[in-house]
């Protein structure tokens, strides 16, 4: 594989960033709304409302757009997207956001193994070494044997495989059809599953929570364009240990939102992922920059 060009990689890990900001941001409001309403509720507004958004965007665009040669692959997305999202939803009463999100990014590990066997992708040492040393910050934060692993963090990890699966079939998918494509099938199919439920659980929505579920629409509309289009123009081990600075960012939201303090742990495993994901991002735009085989060791 040719080696990606120094502003495509610093364009997908910027992409990848501010998609991880906005989903914890998503996320945050939905435990907020999740203690109050049934996350079949919940989860159906996230993707009703990013339907929505997306038809008012295309407008007489659509019919282009839902022609698709992959719509296999778009299921199997539109699936594993909606599995990561409801998974997830469905822990968050029961673990704590952060460390929800810890446990759920353990995606990267599967992510750059994922790429490796099924996609081709290179697995070199350096990209190895930024997974572990990231993997070992999370594990600093979740602090396994302390009582953050019961039966209900079993679901993060089952949002982890989702979204990993996701992930990789966006990165199949990559350059070869709109990013619009992606974003309608995925959002049409949660809207029909999610549903198909609403008959048994909806309760009705108080007027001082409609911003709230605006906001979930929206964020996780925006979060999902750029998690797309850093998968297309990026490799996926290249951008997947940057999904780690979520501990980070759920840990702010949890502060801000809720009074919930990271302890001086969870600070160090923070920095720990901030720091790793910083050195692969260093390593693959030098190395691109940098022609010969150095290139293909990283």
């Amino acid at each position: 594989m040719h080696p990606l060009p120094p502003s495509s990689v610093s364009r997908g890990v910027a992409l990848m960033i501010a998609a991880i900001l906005l989903f914890t941001a998503m996320d945050a409001t939905a435990k907020g709304l999740i203690g109050r309403y049934p996350a079949p509720q919940v989860i159906w507004v996230r993707f009703a409302g990013q339907l929505a958004l997306v038809l008012a965007i295309l407008g007489p665009r659509l019919g282009p757009v839902l022609r698709t040669r992959f719509p296999a692959l778009h299921f199997w997305r539109s699936a594993s997207q909606f599995g990561a999202t409801t998974f997830f939803f469905l822990s968050l009463p029961h673990v704590g956001l952060a460390e929800a999100t810890a446990i759920a990014d353990l995606n990267p590990v599967l992510i750059t193994l994922g790429a490796a066997l099924f996609l081709g992708e290179r697995l070199g040492p350096r990209r190895i070494a930024g997974v572990v040393v990231a993997l070992a910050g999370a594990m600093i934060v979740i602090r396994p044997g302390a009582g953050v692993f019961t039966w209900w963090a079993l679901l993060p990890v089952c949002c982890a495989l989702s979204y990993a699966t996701s992930a990789l079939l966006t990165r199949k998918i990559g350059a070869q059809e709109s990013v619009w494509a992606s974003m309608v099938y995925a959002a049409l199919f949660g809207t029909i599953v999610a549903g198909a439920a609403l008959p048994l659980v909806w309760q009705p929505i108080a007027a001082t929570d409609l911003w709230r579920f605006g906001l979930i629409a929206c964020l996780g509309t925006g979060a999902q364009l750029c998690i797309i289009r850093s998968f297309s123009i990026t490799e996926a081990s290249v951008v997947a240990p940057f999904a780690y600075l979520g501990i980070v960012f759920a840990a702010f939201w949890g502060v801000v939102l809720f009074d919930q303090w990271p302890d001086r742990w969870t600070v160090i495993g923070a920095l720990v992922i901030v720091g790793a994901g910083l050195y692969v991002w260093h390593r693959e735009t030098r190395g691109a920059r940098a022609p010969g085989p150095d290139v293909d060791r990283s």
